[in-house]
């Protein structure tokens, strides 16, 4: 490089620097900017103390009583209090963010038209871009003032919470940056559209509200989808502040910024040039078809770069789903989105994702898993039909047929009816019923095919996040059954008039169905007529009404013997159905039924708790906090009156140890509040007494579930038995929950489902401030420090005033 051309790159730069510099200078010197200082030291201040100061003096009295809750508690504090866009300290502050900088760069460039000097610039040997470059570059630099305060608080955040996840802070600050500077390229466009300031706060206001409601604009074709799409604004932060930072935003924020500062330098340079009118349009023209082609090839996945900086890598795949989804190597995943006009029957909004307006909001929905497979390929199947026997729609429009009902229903939605097939041509490609005649998912590979019916997770949030219960699980064994993996095999005894996978009434079993989704096949097993199956992972017998027939017990006998697994559940006065086959087991249902009075529910309502043991079972969420207490603690579990649930109807067991088995309780009841009533039970009257003459036994803590293990054959053989099979029933999970029933039938498949994905409980769950220094926090963050910020402004513009 000559030594001339050297001079002259530094004598440009200096130059933008002094620009740079006085446009600085002259931020500090007005009063808008002060107040804007100011302000965002307030709104940060109340947002941030609001949060940590409530829930400070909480968890300081419940850490000093519970010890262990540092163990256990599953909340990620430096998400959820400072960088969530959902609730997040950031998130409300991005809310007002773009009411400041309008203010900030309203009279940058009018202010120089105003005062006449721009006359003297373009007298000057000074360079237009030189000018521009050097006066945006003083505004990003007054935008690092921002940033300091939000460092300011982030900083206290990490002496406040424990462990607190630097990465996320540091993500979450550099996105808040790149919207600072690209709001601040925005007004500093506006500002040189006019000589008067509030008419350029206005257009800024003007320009970032169509950024931000691009995204809805021509959604409807296909090209014209993508582009819109990338110019928008909305939402852009989400992924950063999630801690992910992507290429594809990055660029965004960067073509944005080149974008309106190459508009600014035409508007400039348009004021000395005579140019033609279509001249000056067309440099605009090239400059937005520039930043639109920039855009639209850095949005393509293949060219998409990831960086997670979270400390658990919450926004990436867990392992367990990159191991299975790598598993469908050699050709490509195809994704079929089946959606049906009138909707889904279940839930009708969702019909709308797979419209084409919303297809982007789809697809981004799929980015986790399309980052670690490039080749997912994307069909969509439109059509219209109803389940046979609904006349709903037929009663709305009366007098219609099918096709015409469409019709109308296209038109109310403003989409082309012409891209929906009926329901002849649709039951051609696929069975209707599979997608229960709604919005279904098929996904495809090396012609293997499996419906699903869920929504993929979304890294961040998303329109469609909380569309279902949408979980990596249900993907894993999605993906492993295309591989062709053998799948846990489940057989729900029948013959004996148990309870049953095939009826819906609340005391049935028909929610056991759900597991096929997280990797159980099952089957009904009539042991009268058949012989139990070689490739059996477990059998099922719940609550039998009718004693099991010689032939019936020697099966499952044989079964057990052979090292087979069994999940049995048994209930009050049928204790004789079981225990003849629970016998060779050393286990018993014991007679009579548990009871225990109360003001508040019917003496037949237990309340038990889960031991150590069931918290070992699986990697259910809810367990994961009890393993890492007893990982770093060493010591048992704590148990506390929070733990108890309660159950109806419910027969005590006894175990003795032998025949080789390893007994463990599952579940306990609470000591000394239950006995065993051997009489009839009457529960809609009086509530029953404790009476020994009766025979009642009373008891100090008895098991009403257990785990039983034994080495058969080389190979691990697992049981559950229960004496209580309301807990499986559909009325009972619905209101307990599915965690602990779903974590029995993955011990009993060896864990190998469902796939659990739930990371590690994070470090940084408490808060260690104590409620004196959260006074002390609040009084210098909110009075004195924006206090001393006022002063020193009054100070400065008054000095500055009088000179």
């Amino acid at each position: 490089m000559p030594t001339s051309y050297k001079i002259l790159t530094i004598y440009r730069m200096r130059l933008i620097i002094k620009i740079a510099k006085n446009e600085l200078r002259n931020l500090f010197y007005t009063p808008v900017a002060w107040f804007l200082l100011i302000l965002f030291w307030v709104l940060c201040s109340l947002f941030y103390v609001q949060r940590f100061s409530r829930l400070a003096n909480n968890m300081y009295n419940a850490i000093q009583e519970y010890p262990y809750i540092k163990y256990i508690s599953p909340a990620n504090l430096t998400a959820g209090l400072v960088t969530s866009p959902l609730s997040g300290m950031c998130a409300n502050i991005l809310q007002y963010l773009y009411l400041f900088i309008p203010l900030l760069t309203m009279g940058v460039i009018s202010r120089e038209f105003n005062s006449g000097s721009f006359k003297l610039l373009y007298a000057s040997p000074l360079r237009l871009r030189q000018l521009v470059i050097g006066k945006y570059l003083g505004l990003t630099v007054f935008n690092l003032l921002f940033l300091l305060i939000l460092g300011v608080f982030m900083v206290t955040a990490a002496f406040d919470i424990q462990s607190v996840d630097t990465g996320l802070l540091i993500s979450a600050a550099l996105g808040i940056f790149l919207l600072l500077s690209s709001y601040a390229a925005v007004g500093f466009f506006a500002s040189s559209l006019t000589r008067y300031p509030i008419a350029a706060a206005l257009i800024s206001f003007v320009i970032l509200i169509v950024l931000g409601n691009i995204d809805q604009v021509w959604q409807q074709y296909d090209f014209v989808r993508d582009l819109t799409y990338f110019l928008s604004l909305k939402n852009r932060t989400n992924r950063v502040l999630n801690g992910l930072l992507t290429t594809k935003d990055i660029i965004y924020f960067l073509v944005v910024i080149a974008m309106f500062i190459s508009f600014t330098l035409f508007v400039l340079k348009g004021r000395m040039q005579a140019l033609p009118g279509y001249q000056k349009i067309g440099r605009y023209i090239v400059v937005i078809i520039i930043a639109l082609g920039i855009g639209y090839i850095s949005s393509r996945q293949s060219l998409t770069g990831y960086f997670d900086l979270t400390a658990r890598q919450t926004n990436t795949l867990h392992p367990n789903t990159q191991q299975n989804l790598g598993l469908l190597q050699g050709a490509p995943l195809e994704v079929t989105l089946y959606t049906n006009l009138f909707g889904d029957p279940d839930e009708p909004r969702y019909a709308y994702i797979g419209f084409p307006a919303n297809i982007n909001s789809y697809l981004d929905l799929w980015e986790p898993y399309r980052r670690f497979k490039k080749d997912i390929q994307f069909k969509y199947v439109y059509y219209y039909a109803v389940k046979p026997g609904d006349d709903n729609l037929y009663k709305t429009f009366p007098g219609k047929s099918l096709k015409q009902i469409a019709g109308l229903v296209a038109r109310m939605l403003k989409v082309d009816s012409s891209m929906f097939i009926g329901p002849e041509e649709v039951s051609k490609i696929v069975d209707l019923q599979k997608i229960d005649y709604g919005v279904g998912t098929q996904l495809s590979w090396k012609g293997r095919s499996v419906f699903i019916d869920y929504f993929p997770s979304q890294t961040g949030e998303s329109v469609f996040t909380a569309a279902r219960n949408t979980s990596e699980p249900p993907f894993n064994a999605a993906f492993r059954r295309l591989s062709g993996a053998k799948m846990p095999q489940i057989g729900f005894v029948t013959g004996q008039l148990e309870r049953s996978v095939l009826k819906t009434g609340e005391r049935e079993y028909s929610w056991l169905n759900s597991l096929y989704a997280l990797g159980f096949d099952g089957d009904t097993l009539n042991l009268a007529t058949r012989e139990v199956p070689a490739d059996m992972t477990m059998l099922l017998l719940a609550d039998p009404r009718e004693a099991l027939s010689a032939v019936v017990k020697a099966k499952l006998e044989k079964y057990m013997d052979n090292g087979g697994n069994m999940f049995i559940l048994g209930e009050p006065s049928k204790q004789g159905t079981l225990n003849p086959l629970l016998q060779k087991l050393g286990v018993q249902l014991l007679p009579g039924q548990l009871v225990q009075p109360s003001q508040h529910e019917t003496a037949e309502k237990i309340a038990a708790y889960k031991t150590q043991y069931s918290y070992l079972l699986a990697k259910e969420y809810e367990n994961l906090g009890f393993q890492n207490f007893m990982k770093y603690n060493g010591k048992k579990l704590p148990q506390g009156d929070t733990s108890y649930k309660m159950f109806a109807g419910v027969a005590a067991l006894s175990y003795q140890a032998g025949n080789g088995y390893t007994i463990c309780p599952l579940l306990m009841t609470k000591k000394g509040a239950s006995w065993r009533k051997i009489d009839r039970l009457v529960i809609d009257s009086i509530a029953p007494v404790f009476s020994p003459a009766s025979g009642d036994m009373k008891e100090i803590s008895s098991p009403i579930a257990i785990q039983m293990t034994k080495q058969v054959h080389g190979k691990e053989q697992r049981m559950v038995i229960a004496g209580d099979a309301d807990f499986l029933s559909i009325l009972r999970v619905s209101s307990m929950g599915y965690d602990f029933p779903r974590s029995l039938f993955s011990w009993l498949s060896y864990n190998q489902y469902p796939v659990y994905t739930a990371f590690p409980i994070p470090k940084d769950n408490i808060l260690v401030m104590t409620p004196a220094w959260a006074k002390l926090e609040k009084l210098l963050y909110t009075w004195v420090i924006p206090s001393i910020l006022l002063l020193t402004g009054i100070v400065l513009l008054t000095r500055r005033k009088r000179k």
